[in-house]
Order: C-alpha cells, then structure tokens, then sequence
C-alpha cells in the first residue's frame, strides 16, 4: 500500500455505535477460525449505544480475556466502566465438578454416586477388583454409566449458560461458541436428557432392592432421594429445550458461522450450515475471515493497514489464488445468507484498536 496517499488512520476509524442485530447473537464454526475475536468486536459495538451486553464465551480454551485484554471470570461481571459491557468465561469442568451435570452435591441422592460420582461405588477412590484407584466393582471407571455421565460438560455449560440467558440484566448477550462438535452437542441435548433419565429409571427398578440396603453407604442414615434428581434432571431438560426454542427463533437468535477462505473450513461450515437447518436454527450470517485482500478494499475506505502485495509478494498472490477458488467452491453455500469479510491483519487481533476495524467489518 502507498502510504503517501491521504488515508485514514487505524485509530480515528469511526467504529460501529450499537449493532443491527437480535438479542442473541452467537459465533459458530471451525476451532481457530476467529469466533473470539468476532465476538468481541460484536459485544464492543453493541455496548456503545448503551445497550446493557454481555459476551460469554462457552469453548473450554478460551481466549476472550486475552482478546479483550482484561480478565474475565466465570460468572457475568461488568468489565468497562464507560459503556455496559459484561462478560463471562464459563468453566464447565468447574461447573460438573459442583455435582452430576453441575446441580447440587449429590442432587440425584445415593443413585447419583452409582451411576459416576466419587463415592464407595463409583468414581475415584473406589479401589475396584483392578486394583486401580479409578476403578469400581459396578461398571468400570466412573460407575454404572463407565465415565463422566453422558454430555455432562456440555450440561453444565448449558446450564449456566441458561442463567445468563434468563438474565434481566442484560440486553444482549453475544456468545463465543466452542468448535462446532460441541455446539452441536448442546443442540442434542434435550434428547441426551431424556435418554438418561430413561436409564436412570431402569436403574432404579433394577437395583430397588439394592438401594434400599445401601444408606449405610451413603451417609449414615440419610436415605437415598433419586426422585429429586431426576425431578431436576428433567427441570433441566425442560430448560434447554427453552434454550433451542430461542435458537430457532430468528426474530431473537441471531447465529452467524465463521470461517476462513480455505477447503476444509468451507466443507466444515457447510456441514454446520446442514445441522443447524436439521435443528431449524437459522443462520443469518456468513462471515469469512481471514482474507488476504487489501483492508482498504474490504473496509470500503482508505485505511492505514498493511494489507498483502499480490503483485510483488509471489506467497501472497499464490494464497490469494487458493482463497479465491475456496470461495468460488462456496458460492452456493452463501446463497440466502449476508456475507462479510474480515482481512487477514499483519498482526494479532488484541484490543480495541483493531477490534473496532473488525467492528466495522461486521457492520
């Protein structure tokens, strides 16, 4: 780029006050395609018109503290004085390690330690005929299920995710999700619920006998209450099924894939694209990051950005190329959907500066 020429400054690019968006706004797609930082610059935005947002990020890697270059802790708090923008990294391994999908200690009683909790039948320390310190006499490591309950993690992030959701606090909220294995796997959850209070009742009726021998076991003489637990396991199903309702609700969900201008990401996001249509969650939005055009091209305007010399730099025009025969394979993959583009930037996406020309990517 000619930088004799009267350009804008990165710093004095007027960034995006409030954003044209739903409620809910959610980042979707391939790890490391850049959901972080699109959230960020959607929660950034959407905060300066006084609009009261909160930014969670549910993927177990997270990188928004390091994006937004403040620490963010695992429950909503209040990360900038000057407009209202909150945010909230969710710990889900902290979240299941409070009890069986993250309720109360022992929430499903006695039955609860059976089925994969830490306790004399199931989980560590249980001391099996392996001889291992993992290892039970019922099941294998974890109890009678053999590991962690089935969608456990993905359970507890749900559930919090819940409480943010149902929060009157905030106006917005806009969500990092995790890669799209785990995003998918919330969606399945309803039916994961069910399923597993189906085995927690068969459980229960095979093992009646046993269970009411077993007290002793489980504290003294308290008596094991695995009513109360599956009351709260379908209370908890009924919520996500709360949750999934909002998601297929365009006038309140506004989910956007990203991904990058290469093969794989596009046959990635196409698959995500697939799912979300079979859960009847409509995709708004495309963005494409990433991409190694001119900022100033991408922007719409001059701006004082390095971007990729494709006439002297023979690495960038042979990126370019593969890039834009990604996008020609995705054209059909875009139909119907508003597509933006961010440019590949000659340096790390931290802070507001740049987070703001992103913003205006977006907008």
């Amino acid at each position: 780029m000619d930088h004799e020429l009267d350009v804008e400054a990165v710093d004095s690019i007027d960034a995006p006050t409030g954003v044209d968006a739903a409620e809910y706004v959610l980042y979707g797609g391939k790890g490391g395609v850049g959901k972080t930082t699109c959230a960020a610059a959607t929660a950034l935005a959407s905060a300066r018109d006084d609009t009261a947002t909160l930014v969670v990020s549910t993927d177990p890697a997270h990188s928004l503290s390091d994006t937004l270059e403040t620490d963010i802790p695992p429950t909503p708090t209040r990360i900038r004085e000057d407009i209202p923008l909150y945010g909230a990294e969710i710990d889900p391994e902290a979240a299941v390690g409070e009890g069986p999908l993250g309720m109360d200690d022992d929430a499903l009683g006695g039955l609860g330690q059976l089925l994969g909790g830490d306790g004399p039948m199931g989980g560590a320390g249980s001391g099996g005929p392996a001889g291992g310190p993992d290892e039970d006499v019922i099941g294998g490591e974890g109890g009678l299920l053999g590991g962690s309950m089935p969608g456990a993690d993905e359970a507890a992030a749900m559930r919090l995710l819940l409480d943010y959701v149902d929060d009157d606090r905030f106006d917005r909220v806009v969500i990092d999700t995790a890669p799209t294995g785990h995003t998918l796997r919330l969606l399945e959850l309803p039916e994961t619920m069910d399923s597993m209070v189906g085995k927690i009742l068969e459980l229960r009726e095979r093992f009646s006998g046993m269970l009411g021998n077993l007290t002793g076991m489980f504290g003294g003489d308290e008596e094991v209450d695995a009513e109360q637990g599956i009351e709260d396991l379908r209370e908890l199903s009924d919520r996500i099924e709360h949750l999934r309702a909002i998601l297929r609700d365009p006038t309140q969900t506004d989910f956007r894939v990203v991904m990058v201008p290469e093969e794989l990401s596009v046959v990635e996001s196409e698959r995500l694209l697939g799912r979300l249509d079979e859960y009847g969650v409509p995709v708004s939005t495309v963005v494409v990051n990433r991409v190694m055009q001119d900022p100033s091209e991408v922007l719409g305007e001059a701006v004082d950005i390095p971007g990729p010399n494709h006439a002297e730099c023979s690495f960038c025009a042979r990126r370019w190329d593969v890039q834009q025969r990604a996008l020609a394979r995705s054209q059909e993959l875009f139909q119907g959907h508003d597509v933006r583009r961010i440019p590949l930037f000659a340096e790390e996406v931290r802070g507001e500066r740049l987070l703001n020309v992103v913003s205006a990517c977006l907008d």
